[in-house]
């Protein structure tokens, strides 16, 4: 069963950056796609940034594009969101999210998330 633990959050001013982490529990990681979503107190849960099995396939949303970086070391089983010029409505708890097609379908596992609040 992979477990995704993140970590890396906390309080930053405006402008500032993070790098969040993504730590998964089995190997290789590049079983897996992975992807970073966020979700705003009164939001829905909405998709940040994903990052292919190979590392060469990567997608932002709109709202982060050329802000936040994804990245992902297949080797220390970590995927990485580096995020700079971060604004107040980039506040919210981020998730790490994992996917695998098996034969049965999709498999698919969430971390617990680590909140990042932007505000001075």
């Amino acid at each position: 069963q992979l477990q995704l633990v993140e970590s890396g959050g906390g309080l930053v001013q405006p402008g500032g950056s993070l790098t969040l982490s993504c730590l998964a529990s089995v190997s290789p990681l590049e079983l897996y796609s992975i992807g970073w979503f966020r979700q705003a107190p009164g939001k829905e849960r909405e998709g940040v940034s994903c990052i292919s099995k190979s590392g060469l396939s990567r997608n932002y949303a709109d709202s982060v594009k050329g802000r936040f970086t994804i990245s992902r070391d297949n080797a220390k089983n970590t995927v990485y969101l580096q995020m700079n010029s971060l604004k107040p409505e980039d506040t919210a708890v981020y998730y790490c999210h994992a996917d695998q097609i098996v034969p049965a379908g999709v498999s698919d596992y969430w971390g617990q998330g680590t909140q990042v609040t932007v505000s001075s």
